[in-house]
């Protein structure tokens, strides 16, 4: 049984309501293309382009109306949805949180870890990082998803620890800020995680002004199946469990590798 898997690319701005609607449009979208899962960016319902007051502003619990929203639609069209709120963290700041929403409900949350102090900004004035955890997993069709947030993948732990929870699917939402190179790194990146861990990557960015676009699928050997370029758009794919099964037969590296990942103390 494969699993048809969709990305969705978009620039959300400060208003929510605009912004749900035209993720619910996208949603719908996936849907009639035979979509179960779907991705959406990170910070996909509310993105100012600098990190100030307004994240902190706009935050609502998970039990708010934005994620009850995303969770109606996903129900009604039968879809698990992966997608980035910002929540709030109790004590001015925010958690940088990815909700995967089944049934109606939030089945599995991710608080981002690794924050994006690089390239000129500052995440961290903002945002509460997490402790490392054990990851909540989403079964969609046969297949185990794992949730991982944009300036994680430059940490390649974080997939691999997915991977070894039992994960086949790397779902990726991103704000991944445009920036001299920042395309490129994008690209390498996504491949070389789904290219080290033999998985599946669905990775959904942000498009212009906000995000690099370049939403992709990528299969287990890192080749593009299906993806997004620089618009406003989706992309969907299909999921292959014989594919995934021969990847790791012609190159089991995740059975031949001789290291653990140990997470490290509080920085």
């Amino acid at each position: 049984m494969t699993l048809t898997a969709a990305v969705v690319q978009l620039a959300p701005g400060n208003d929510k309501d605009a912004n749900l609607a035209e993720i619910e449009s996208h949603l719908r979208a996936a849907a009639a293309r035979g979509a179960r899962l779907v991705v959406l960016p990170e910070y996909a319902v509310f993105t100012v382009p600098a990190m100030d007051h307004r994240f902190v502003e706009s935050a609502e619990p998970l039990d708010g109306p934005t994620v009850r929203r995303l969770a109606e639609l996903g129900a009604e069209l039968d879809l698990t949805i992966v997608a980035g709120v910002n929540e709030p963290a109790g004590d001015g700041r925010i958690h940088n949180t990815l909700v995967g929403l089944q049934g109606g409900r939030v089945a599995a949350v991710y608080r981002k870890v690794h924050l994006y102090d690089a390239f000129g900004y500052k995440e961290s004035d903002r945002v509460d990082a997490a402790s490392p955890a054990a990851p909540q997993l989403l079964e969609v069709d046969g297949f185990t998803v794992g949730m991982q947030t944009c300036y994680d993948l430059r940490f390649p732990e974080v997939s691999r620890t997915l991977v070894d929870a039992g994960a086949d699917v790397l779902a990726l939402p991103a704000e991944w800020v445009p920036g001299p190179l920042k395309e490129y790194h994008w690209n390498t990146l996504l491949r070389a995680r789904a290219i080290e861990n033999t998985a599946y990557v669905v990775a959904a960015d942000q498009c212009a002004p906000t995000g690099a676009g370049n939403s992709v699928v990528l299969d287990p050997m890192g080749i593009a199946v299906a993806g997004v370029g620089e618009a406003a758009g989706v992309a969907v794919a299909e999921l292959d469990p014989d594919r995934l099964a021969h990847v790791r037969t012609v190159n089991p590296a995740l059975e031949l590798r001789r290291y653990a990942v140990v997470p490290r103390g509080e920085r």
